[in-house]
């Protein structure tokens, strides 16, 4: 039996014990972890710099992998959030009698093992273990390579803290960062419940095609936002910037900016002094390439810009000659995740929010809402984009399923 199978087995093992710990005991072990990571501040980061030292210096990924102070204070305070959601396991859905005197329940249940794949972002292995700690899951955890040496401490002070309050440390494990560990993780059908891929849409995609175990999709993002003929321009510039520039390297940036027409040269000359402080690469469209003329970084968009997730300083910019044509180009480019609507017209933003088929959508506000924490779900796991199970934040009250329990007095069917 290779490591990773031994490693999985007892994760699964693990979690039967974990569902049997008393809630004021999960939230007990929540509250210490958050402490924990802020007295091993210094610890961390020292981790996170051999991950950085290993990657390109202008690598557009490094701003995913980076710790820092205030992003690990952030990691602590997101844990102390989900620490006071009420667990979403135990809870009675429906409870009926039946004709033959049968009392039925419907209550939720946790999943059970989770496997969750995910890219360079050690704060993801944080998250994924507290919402599972909090739902009474164990989970299985694959970061990758990049993040190796910040995972290992992560995982460290999260087992530190199980084994301090006598619960299984198993019940949150991680997997060796080699491929070959994903292997096993997508045959493991007896073990593993469900898997969980968060990051790029290549790794979406292969989790996807090779997984024999349940898979719930966080999807890439390719966000559009809308400017409409009736926007408030002001407002417009201030969205799309936020959107575009405040982090850039996560799915809820701006990939895709659409323009009427009629408003383009207008908007565009308020929008392109704002995003040439931030060195915003533009991938224009022919009418638009015209009318940045003077702007310094702008190129000719092709085809697959509009189907570009970005992850960087980068944007895509189409004009549009009216709102049933921007719907139409939503349709064909998105990946579902997060549009948004600039406009003061009621009637086409309600249009807007009801016909966009995507897990989250927004009048006159910034797509970078799109988040678990900024929702007041506490932490996520990722954000689901399929339609099954769980669609947008992914987050605590999503990590159970439900099971029937049914009392009797002897019934027997005839």
């Amino acid at each position: 039996m290779t490591i990773t199978e031994q490693l999985i087995h007892k994760t699964h093992e693990a979690s039967f014990s974990l569902q049997k710990a008393p809630d004021t005991l999960i939230k007990k072990v929540l509250l210490q972890l958050a402490t924990e990571i802020e007295k091993n501040i210094p610890a961390l980061i020292k981790a996170n710099k051999k991950d950085l030292a290993r990657k390109e210096k202008d690598d557009p990924k490094n701003d995913r992998l980076m710790l820092n102070e205030k992003r690990i204070n952030n990691i602590a305070d997101s844990i102390r959030q989900v620490s006071k959601l009420p667990n979403p396991a135990g809870k009675i859905i429906e409870k009926k009698t039946l004709y033959n005197g049968l009392q039925l329940q419907k209550v939720s249940v946790p999943l059970g093992t989770i496997g969750a794949i995910y890219e360079s972002r050690p704060n993801v292995t944080f998250d994924i273990a507290a919402l599972c700690l909090r739902s009474m899951n164990a989970c299985v955890l694959k970061g990758s390579r990049d993040a190796e040496d910040s995972n290992k401490a992560a995982v460290g002070i999260i087992k530190k803290v199980l084994k301090e309050n006598k619960i299984n440390p198993d019940c949150v494990t991680l997997l060796p960062s080699e491929r070959e560990a994903v292997q096993y993780l997508f045959t493991a059908e007896k073990y593993i419940d469900v898997i969980i891929p968060r990051g790029s849409n290549e790794l979406i995609q292969y989790v996807r095609r090779n997984s024999l175990v349940p898979v719930i999709e966080t999807g890439a993002g390719v966000c559009h936002t809308y400017v409409e003929s009736e926007a408030d321009l002001d407002k417009a510039v201030d969205i799309v910037v936020n959107a575009k520039t405040t982090r850039p390297s996560v799915c809820n940036s701006l990939d895709s900016l659409l323009v009427d027409e009629s408003i383009a040269k207008k908007f565009l000359q308020k929008l392109m002094p704002a995003f040439e402080k931030f060195n915003v690469e533009v991938f224009a469209d022919t009418k638009a390439y015209k009318l940045i003329d003077s702007y310094p970084y702008k190129q000719q968009a092709q085809p697959e810009s509009f189907d570009t997730e970005f992850l960087s300083l980068k944007c895509a910019l189409k004009t549009v000659k009216n709102f049933d044509e921007a719907l139409d180009h939503i349709r064909k480019h998105s990946t579902k995740h997060s549009e948004a609507i600039v406009s003061k017209n009621k009637k086409l933003c309600e249009r807007f929010l009801k016909e966009v088929d995507s897990a989250t959508v927004y009048s006159n506000a910034s797509t970078r809402f799109t988040d678990g924490a900024e929702f007041g779900l506490g932490a996520e796991i990722g954000i689901s984009t399929q339609k099954l199970h769980a669609r947008g934040p992914f987050a605590l009250e999503k990590l159970v399923t439900e099971k029937w329990i049914i009392r009797g007095k002897g019934q027997i069917r005839k």
